[in-house]
């Protein structure tokens, strides 16, 4: 308990943090504060208008729906240059995931329902950056420094030591992550109240958006123990910063040209993004072309191909797990001063 009360202690005194800590304030301050100066509370006029214009885009939707089915029986009017899709329940206005709601045509007005996502997945990427540069700045100085030496001296035991820094530092990033996204949403929801529309803040609304905070959650843990563990392996922080730079340059961009000059197929399932991206969704959809290269023109192709967030899961799981489990043995082993 004394090891992980000093680690601790480390950690929220080490400047890197306190810098990290202070942009995390002014990121969120510069956004809360753009979005409230670029919102109004809408108008009885505005309103009306806008719920007009959605009742009028709906029928045009059933209206466009009703000319499918009728093209489709050949029972429709002669001279339509209209283009639809052989299945109409594609435009069927019922079996759509959204319909045009007033808010929709509210010209500068903050809709904390339908912007709470986006603002989401903003905020966690800065804490993913955040976890990943506090966990490899954070073993990497003590390495580079010799206060890891100095640490075993107290208490010679090279995996607890190793141990408790990693759940030290998962810990912290876990309720500065929880504490900051606390913040974050309770002010942006403030502003939908004052400022703005709060939305449809329904049962459905706070299930999905939860699902989006758990997973971000998860994500962010991983990016702090990746961080840490290349910073161990490497023995300084710019191991983690020379990795990262590296990956995204050879193998996102480099990698990534290459799979399209030889005509690979599905290369979105071959890159860590994709699986990033799949697993803070909950599922991702790509395109590639090549899957429709063998049918015929008679048959139909859609040409997408899916990655789901079980599969993302097991591969970020087995990236951080190997990562990890390599910078405890190295760590072991190594020679230290």
């Amino acid at each position: 308990m004394n090891l992980v009360r000093a680690e601790l202690e480390r950690l929220s005194a080490r400047r890197f943090v306190q810098l990290m800590v202070v942009l995390l304030v002014l990121a969120f301050a510069v956004t809360a504060a753009t979005t409230l100066v670029g919102s109004h509370k809408p108008t009885v006029s505005e309103l009306n208008s806008a719920r007009e214009q959605a009742a009028d885009a709906r029928r045009s939707m059933e209206v466009t729906h009703q000319q499918c089915l009728a093209y489709q029986d050949d029972s429709l009017p002669s001279g339509t240059n209209e283009t639809f899709p052989s299945d109409c329940s594609a435009i069927d206005p019922i079996r759509q995931d959204r319909l045009p709601i007033a808010a929709d045509y509210l010209s500068g007005v903050f809709n904390f329902a339908d912007q709470a996502r986006p603002l989401l997945y903003f905020l966690i990427a800065f804490l993913v950056l955040f976890g990943f540069l506090v966990g490899a700045s954070y073993i990497g100085a003590d390495l580079n420094s010799g206060g890891v030496v100095n640490l075993l001296l107290w208490r010679p035991r090279r995996m607890t030591v190793l141990a408790a820094k990693l759940g030290t530092l998962l810990g912290t990033v876990l309720v500065l992550a929880l504490l900051a996204s606390a913040a974050y949403l309770a002010t942006f929801w403030m502003i939908g109240q004052t400022a703005g529309l709060p939305g449809r803040l329904d049962g459905d609304f706070w299930r999905s958006l939860g699902a989006v905070h758990g997973r971000g959650l998860v994500l962010v843990l991983l990016a702090s123990a990746v961080g840490f563990a290349i910073a161990t392996l490497g023995r300084h922080t710019s191991a983690a910063l020379g990795a990262l730079a590296a990956y995204a340059v050879v193998w996102e961009l480099g990698g990534r040209l290459v799979l399209e000059i030889i005509d690979a197929r599905r290369p979105d399932r071959l890159m860590l993004s994709s699986h990033i991206g799949a697993w803070l969704s909950g599922g991702a959809r790509f395109f590639d072309p090549r899957l429709c290269a063998g049918s015929s023109g008679t048959d139909y192709c859609e040409g997408f191909y899916s990655l789901t967030w079980p599969t993302a899961l097991a591969v970020l799981l087995l990236l951080t797990g190997g990562l990890t489990a390599a910078a405890f043995a190295v760590f072991r082993r190594r020679d230290l001063i």
